[in-house]
């Protein structure tokens, strides 16, 4: 039987191979948005939990996610807030995200402060020297400057918002936007000169966290703010929280799960068509229903297998082709779901094949015998 089933595969090549295509990209398209989703969400939580920062003082009603939410509030709040007992550090800061090549969150922040949450590792070159001024990190230097065709090093020409800015420094990656700009320059590009969208504040010691949130949220003209420790948010940015991810991965899985359904249906539908004598003289013989059904799943089943062992090869073939292309852009592949994308894909492949089975199963050996 089983070289019964690799025969008929071999018999007819280009449906076999369309058949594997399927099912691979069904796998692709999967792992591909999950990928990109997933690595978005977690590279952005590395990189804010890199600033350094306890807390996060947020406008009222403030988005939780990061560069959603416009300066509203005033830079000289800092100083209140310094005053206050446990507070180390208060750094203002206004993060906007930007879709100039892909999607990012560029970063607007006062050095010194935001330095003192934890210091800046400079690879080369260093803090601002003016306002037109960007500090960059390794990730984005090695993109292409598209001047010199080259990497960027210090000195480089980069476009922030439709505006040249110099790189004076390079940075190790993990420590809040992968490129970052002055605080002052980045309000004035936004019409919110003297406003920031977040602070990072630092306590003393991690264990005053509570009772400082406390302390901010009675003073007045804080009450109303949003005010999260770091930890919390990092614990709120799951694909769940995100609005449309799952819409988005279920819209996308029902329209894969449909296109591998549809092939491996008329593939497995065609080749019954095809081999209606073969399955007569297989009945004739004494083959049970149980046994013509096991052939077409089995069948089925190589052309699953296959399929989803090229989907997973073809999604690191994305993964590569995505970072040379878009360096900055994180793709994330788990076990996780390469593992649920590859039972996706192999159940509704073999739910495909069912009614084809089911059909050459039914057929009268007299009459399979008989057909031309």
């Amino acid at each position: 039987m089983n070289k019964l089933i690799f025969a008929n595969l071999l018999h007819r090549p280009m449906r076999s191979i369309i058949s594997v295509l399927a099912v691979a990209i069904e796998v692709i398209m999967i792992l591909s948005i999950v990928g990109i989703f997933m690595g978005m969400l977690n590279d952005q939580k590395q990189r804010t939990n890199g600033i350094g920062a306890d807390l996060m003082l947020l406008p009222s009603n403030a988005s939780m996610f990061n560069g959603l939410g416009s300066p509203s509030m005033p830079v000289k709040d800092e100083e209140v807030l310094l005053k206050l007992p446990h507070v180390k550090v208060v750094s203002p800061a206004i993060e906007k995200i930007t879709t100039s090549g892909s999607v990012e969150i560029l970063y607007g922040i006062d050095y010194d402060s935001f330095d003192a949450l934890k210091p800046f590792v400079f690879l080369s070159g260093d803090r601002f020297k003016g306002p037109y001024d960007a500090i960059i990190d390794d990730v984005f230097s090695g993109s292409k400057n598209p001047a010199t065709g080259k990497p960027y090093v210090v000195g480089d020409t980069v476009k922030i918002l439709n505006q040249p800015f110099r790189v004076s420094g390079i940075v190790e990656p993990g420590k809040g936007g992968r490129k970052l700009i002055p605080l002052d320059t980045l309000a004035q590009l936004m019409d919110a000169d003297g406003k920031a969208s977040v602070f990072f504040i630092k306590c003393d010691n991690p264990v005053n966290d509570d009772t400082v949130m406390d302390e901010i949220h009675s003073t007045r003209g804080f009450g109303s703010n949003t005010l999260t420790t770091v930890d919390s948010w990092l614990d709120q940015m799951t694909p769940s929280k995100i609005p449309g991810f799952n819409l988005a991965l279920e819209v996308i899985t029902g329209i894969a799960v449909i296109i591998g359904f549809l092939v491996i249906f008329q593939s497995m539908y065609t080749a019954v068509l095809e081999r209606t004598r073969e399955i007569g003289i297989l009945k004739s013989m004494g083959a049970s229903k149980a046994a013509i059904v096991s052939v077409v799943l089995r069948e089925c089943a190589v052309l699953a297998a296959a399929g989803v062992v090229v989907g997973i090869a073809g999604t690191y073939g994305v993964r590569f082709i995505m970072a040379h292309f878009f360096p900055t852009m994180h793709f994330e592949i788990s076990g996780f779901w390469i593992g649920l994308g590859a039972v996706i894909a192999f159940v509704g492949s073999i739910c495909g094949a069912l009614y084809p089975a089911w059909m050459a199963a039914r057929k009268d050996p007299i009459d399979a015998l008989a057909y031309e």
